[in-house]
């Protein structure tokens, strides 16, 4: 018993090292983050208000296309 403790011990020291930790992320990448959870909410609520738009337009060009073939 001894014995696994002194060796789960060992391995646990020998995992450690002096390397460097690996960074991360990109520092581009951070500054293209938002810096607070609501600039988020709000990237997210112009995004989507985007998507309706360019749903409506194409809804719209669909009727547009409807009324043209029905007269």
């Amino acid at each position: 018993m001894r014995t696994a403790v002194a060796l789960l011990c060992l391995l646990a020291l020998g995992a450690c090292s002096n390397k460097p930790p690996a960074p991360q992320s990109d520092p581009k990448q951070a500054a293209a983050q938002p810096s607070a959870p609501w600039d988020a909410m709000k990237q997210d609520e112009q995004r989507a208000k985007d998507v309706q738009k360019l749903v409506d337009k194409h809804a719209a060009d669909q009727d547009k296309q409807i009324e043209q073939q029905t007269q």
